[in-house]
């Protein structure tokens, strides 16, 4: 697999790399070469071409049952999600790769966080906007009775505001994510990985309290709010970014970062 070039220039642009996970789904992702150069304005894609351009690269990728990656979209998987992350993780070393951090935004920052809390292996999370009670927002998605609902039919089909359907919830994958604990994970993250949370005043989706939460549990932890700024970070992009690389560029032997080790 050769990476994509300019059709007028030899700059690496991004590199598609499929990995295997432990259940044999292969897992769809770009790697963002240190020379990388492109636009795009979703979150962590950006934030991969601003670590790009300090030098740093970076690799971002679909969960299974996501985007381009094999296997069924589960409602929760966070376990899983965190497997993943053990995969790709596995799959860079392998790959002579040193790896120093993790960076997820929303249900994204559950995973990186829960991957520390598992693996212990990883010296800077990144956890933007993730929710620590995880018993919260479910009504918002799946209504005031989901419950009732789900014990009934042992599921709950989800639909768009155009009554389009979108994803099943099964009872198992509900479970799941109301069995998965924020407060053990959070606390069993070793003092020895740093942890920046960032989180929006204003996040419509995921109180700002939850934020809070994970700053008193989490050992070595720094939180970071930011005045005004909703889920997405509109309008707020480039402080996001800042702090973002800001507190990477900090980690002691940078050199270690996601990039090819020199032998």
């Amino acid at each position: 697999m050769s990476p994509e070039k300019s059709p007028d220039s030899s700059v690496v642009r991004e590199q598609r790399v499929t990995i295997s996970n432990k259940h044999g789904e292969n897992l769809v992702g770009l790697l963002h070469q240190a020379c990388s150069k492109n636009l795009d304005d979703s979150i962590l894609v950006d934030l991969a071409y601003a670590l790009t351009r300090e030098g740093i690269s970076a690799f971002r990728f679909d969960f299974a049952g996501n985007g381009e990656s094999e296997g069924q979209f589960q409602y929760g998987n966070y376990r899983r999600e965190a497997d993943d992350l053990h995969s790709v993780v596995s799959y860079f070393t392998e790959q002579k790769y040193n790896i120093i951090g993790l960076v997820g935004h929303s249900k994204g920052g559950n995973a990186v966080l829960l991957y520390a809390s598992m693996y212990h292996d990883i010296p800077v999370i990144v956890n933007i906007s993730g929710r620590f009670a995880l018993e919260r927002g479910i009504d918002g998605r799946l209504g005031k009775n989901f419950m009732q609902r789900i014990n009934e039919d042992g599921y709950i089909d989800v639909r768009n505001r155009k009554g389009e359907f979108e994803y099943q919830v099964t009872k198992e994958s509900l479970k799941d994510r109301l069995s998965t604990d924020t407060l053990l994970s959070s606390c069993s993250i070793s003092k020895g990985c740093r942890v920046l949370t960032i989180h929006g005043s204003k996040d419509e989706i995921v109180p700002v309290e939850d934020a809070l939460m994970f700053a008193a549990n989490i050992p070595n932890h720094e939180l970071h709010i930011i005045a005004e700024a909703n889920h997405r970070y509109t309008g707020h992009e480039k402080e996001l970014k800042a702090l973002v690389l800001d507190f990477i560029k900090s980690q002691p032997h940078l050199s270690s970062s996601l990039r090819p080790k020199l032998n």
